[in-house]
């Protein structure tokens, strides 16, 4: 097979470019800046670039005070977004979108760190309360709601009860949790698909741990 045949060949597996407004908001959380790249924290934005990497898409563009990219998920037009605010102001970002958009919170899915689960963990939810995550707590305070779903990354708890929590979740994962950490991403990733496609059950029972 030469060169052209093989380019021809992936060229026709890609998914037809989005067209129209989006239909489905996926946000993942974190905090801008290289030194909070590989921060637990940041955990969002991992599992965000790995569902990008999926698609084939690239989130760079700058819209919504967010890098976003365009892609097609089992024909549905999905905005994907990763907040340039700090964690704490993710709403502004977010509600921004689906204002403009004019979608309800039902149509946006936010993946983020929960220090409640292990390193490894996932856990999907359709709604619910912030659980004490400054991220949700200002999406659910500007958008008016907490009817969204949600796909909750495990980065561990504090190693004791006086341990500075800013401290734990802005820190890097140890090396020898990476496995553990990859397998939750590339399982988030698969779950955000299925969400996106009205399966959220499904993806609850195959992903919750």
């Amino acid at each position: 097979m030469s060169v052209f045949d093989i380019f021809k060949k992936l060229e026709e597996q890609r998914a037809p470019a989005p067209v129209g407004a989006p239909e489905f908001i996926i946000c993942g959380l974190g905090n801008p800046g290289t030194q909070y790249e590989n921060s637990r924290h940041n955990t969002g934005f991992m599992a965000l670039d790995t569902l990008a990497e999926k698609l084939g898409a690239d989130v760079k563009r700058l819209k919504f005070k967010s890098l976003t990219a365009d892609v097609n998920i089992g024909g549905v037009h999905c905005l994907l977004m990763k907040p340039t605010t700090f964690m704490n102001n993710s709403g502004e970002a977010v509600v921004e979108a689906l204002n403009f958009y004019k979608l309800p919170p039902e149509k946006l899915l936010v993946m983020y760190d929960d220090i409640s689960l292990d390193v490894g963990r996932v856990r999907i939810r359709k709604k619910g309360s912030d659980g004490g995550h400054n991220g949700i707590k200002s999406i659910i305070y500007l958008t008016g709601s907490d009817t969204f779903p949600r796909i909750k990354i495990g980065v561990g708890a504090k190693p004791n009860p006086d341990y500075d929590l800013a401290a734990w979740v802005l820190g890097m994962f140890p090396k020898e949790q990476g496995e553990a950490l990859e397998s939750a991403l590339e399982r988030a990733a698969e779950a955000a698909q299925l969400i996106v496609a009205g399966r959220t059950d499904e993806a609850m029972n195959k992903y919750n741990s």
